[in-house]
């Protein structure tokens, strides 16, 4: 890290350091900066440069919120409140000290956690509700579009429980989000286990692409053979994003699952029996139209619209990628994924996914707390930028391989 012309190494935090620049032999009060975390803050700073600062060493400050265990994030915190901080004039904090500044903010607030599952399923369960009853088919039609809608702002929230950043340990919060990952067709079992893998080994060129969208090299597509070519780009076509209904969820996540650990994924024939068993149901007493505005058209809507953003979130024009030894999870969290700027609608609808590289810092830190990292930590404003924008999503999709000489994606009209 760099303050001015001085050096540290944040990799520790046994101190905190009162930074101040000397000039004349006394401190120049328009450049002090308050304390930052510095391990054995003296012995870290050049001897050229000790004549330039004043360093004041001082026991770490135990501070009630970010010491000790925090229950919700399942982590020794440091004991310095410094994390806190805001970041001072000149200060960049990188590596750890970035993520140890997002800790405070992955706290929940129960009561705003509990709200806004608990109103989102209402609303789910009311806009479905309107496909059911005997009203002009345009609003049927609605309440379908409306139900696919809350559809992708709920499947989030459970997104975010699964991560523990919100109702963690609540029993009630535990069965209710159980029974919708098997509504939406993405069981805990295999939907934790590959977004947690998918997190730990964002972007790297030589992992396994479980959780994430497969990425070859432009030497490594070049030497595929055909078939290993064809499937590839059929896994990336737009066609597989918008039919993630049955491509991602009915497939992927149900019976390519189950088949490949019975044991281990049960759960997800369990969710492939249930739906398709609801599924028949309502098309032999309701007919095929309520069959269809009420469970086809919605899950389409939404498992599209998650898809494309899980897609956009890590295929983007300035996207990283680095091989295992270069790779590193702050590296991955910063250039591999995207901030997607959203008009307030979509925000409310994908429930702040956008703001992705913050998410991908610190995995804890609620939906609904993500704005106000981003807004109380510059670091996180410096992001690569993603919009919904026809034009934008276009550039998005045309981005087919990795090109180590050129350091970016590129599209097969470039191989």
């Amino acid at each position: 890290m760099r303050h001015g012309s001085v050096g540290f190494n944040l990799t520790a935090f046994p101190y905190c350091a009162t930074l101040q620049f000397v000039s004349g032999g006394r401190p120049d009060p328009s450049r002090v900066c308050e304390r930052i975390c510095s391990p054995r803050a003296k012995g870290q700073v050049p001897s050229a440069r000790r004549s330039q600062v004043e360093i004041i060493k001082r026991p770490a400050i135990r501070c009630g919120r970010v010491a000790g265990r925090d229950t919700n994030a399942g982590n020794d915190l440091h004991e310095s409140c410094c994390a806190q901080l805001p970041l001072r004039v000149g200060v960049v904090r990188t590596g750890r000290a970035l993520i140890l500044a997002t800790r405070p903010f992955a706290v929940e607030v129960r009561w705003k956690s509990r709200w806004c599952a608990l109103s989102t399923l209402a609303l789910l369960i009311l806009v479905n509700a309107g496909t059911f009853w005997n009203v002009h088919p345009a609003a049927k039609l609605l309440s379908s579009i409306c139900s696919g809608l809350v559809l992708v702002r709920m499947f989030v929230i459970y997104h975010d429980h699964q991560h523990h950043s919100i109702l963690h340990k609540s029993i009630p919060a535990h069965i209710m989000f159980t029974l919708f990952g098997l509504f939406i067709l993405a069981p805990s079992s295999i939907w934790k286990r590959s977004h947690d893998y998918h997190h730990n080994h964002n972007s790297k060129l030589f992992s396994a692409s479980i959780g994430s969208y497969p990425i070859y090299t432009r030497q490594k597509f070049l030497n595929a053979s055909k078939s290993e070519r064809l499937s590839y780009l059929a896994v990336r076509h737009p066609l597989t994003i918008a039919c993630a209904y049955v491509t991602m969820f009915i497939y992927g996540m149900c019976i390519q699952s189950f088949r490949s650990s019975p044991r281990r994924h049960y759960d997800s024939l369990i969710a492939l029996a249930l739906h398709a068993a609801f599924a028949v149901s309502v098309a032999v007493f309701l007919g095929w139209q309520t069959l269809l505005l009420s469970i086809l058209m919605p899950f389409w809507i939404a498992c599209a619209i998650g898809a494309y953003l899980f897609y956009a979130q890590h295929n983007f024009p300035g996207v990283t990628f680095k091989g295992n030894i270069e790779w590193s999870y702050e590296h991955a969290a910063l250039e591999s994924s995207s901030y997607m700027v959203l008009h307030p609608f979509w925000g409310w609808v994908t429930a702040n996914i956008g703001y992705h590289h913050i998410h991908h810092i610190n995995s804890r830190i609620p939906f609904y707390r993500l704005p106000e990292a981003m807004e109380k930590i510059p670091e996180l404003q410096e992001a690569k930028t993603t919009t919904l924008n026809p034009l934008e999503i276009c550039r998005c999709l045309r981005l087919k391989l990795w090109d180590p000489d050129a350091n970016r994606m590129i599209p097969l009209s470039q191989l």
